[in-house]
């Protein structure tokens, strides 16, 4: 994002997010990569498959946004996820000890049923990155925050819905995005797309990306949850 936005022979970025989110502030960031961008050059958000909660972030930064009719969008909402393996310690004999110098230090703890003090703390803590996200929303999309907040409660849509309720502006595929691009840029003419470079790929590099590969989705199929609080849909 940053390369293009320094390359003065590019007149329009089309970002296309194909996501169902992730981290918050990996989110964020992303996003203000994009408004920095936005700065220099028009940028359209073209949403694929899926462009749900943090995906949905991202695309609030540009200038306009396309998806296609049937496009999973929205989730706007903000999650953290917890274990409690207390029981099943109790069953198999284990017993865990924690030494602490803070009250809330371990606070989310797989030891134990959080107390109600506890779930208020990361309650408090949701909402404020809840109402980050609105404000995001607001900001870009110009929809009253009374009208957001009946449909930001992590629920989503397809596109189609997403136009009606003003969450995307156009519905289009990819070429349609870039058309759009190019036209609020003023380009006449057919535009002609670049594409950043791709790394060459070594013989070993393959064999790690299978490693890799192989790796992350033993984590997944293995995890209990996720850590960090996250603006991700996940089903």
């Amino acid at each position: 994002i940053e390369k293009f936005g320094r390359d003065e022979t590019i007149k329009a970025v089309v970002i296309r997010i194909d996501s169902p989110g992730g981290g918050v502030a990996p989110s964020q960031e992303i996003y203000g990569a994009i408004i920095e961008l936005k700065k220099k050059k028009k940028v359209v958000a073209s949403m694929g498959s899926v462009s749900a909660s943090g995906g949905y972030l991202i695309s609030c930064a540009a200038d306009k946004i396309v998806a296609n009719p049937g496009t999973v969008t929205g989730s706007i909402s903000a999650i953290m996820h917890f274990a409690n393996a207390e029981e099943l310690m109790k069953k198999i004999g284990l017993k865990g000890s924690v030494i602490k110098s803070g009250k809330f230090k371990d606070i989310g703890s797989p030891l134990r049923e959080m107390t109600e003090e506890e779930k208020a703390i990361i309650q408090g803590l949701i909402d404020d990155i809840y109402e980050q996200f609105l404000e995001v929303i607001i900001l870009n999309r110009k929809i009253p925050k009374e009208e957001l907040i009946k449909i930001a409660d992590g629920r989503v849509f397809s596109g189609r819905q997403a136009k009606q309720l003003k969450l995307v502006d156009e519905i289009g595929d990819l070429n349609y995005a870039v058309r759009l691009a190019a036209s609020i840029s003023g380009i006449k003419e057919k535009p002609e797309t670049v594409y950043p470079a791709k790394k060459k790929s070594t013989f070993f590099d393959l064999v790690f990306q299978d490693i890799s590969a192989a790796l992350s989705m033993h984590l997944k199929e293995k995890s209990t949850g996720l850590s960090g609080v996250n603006y991700l849909y996940q089903p």
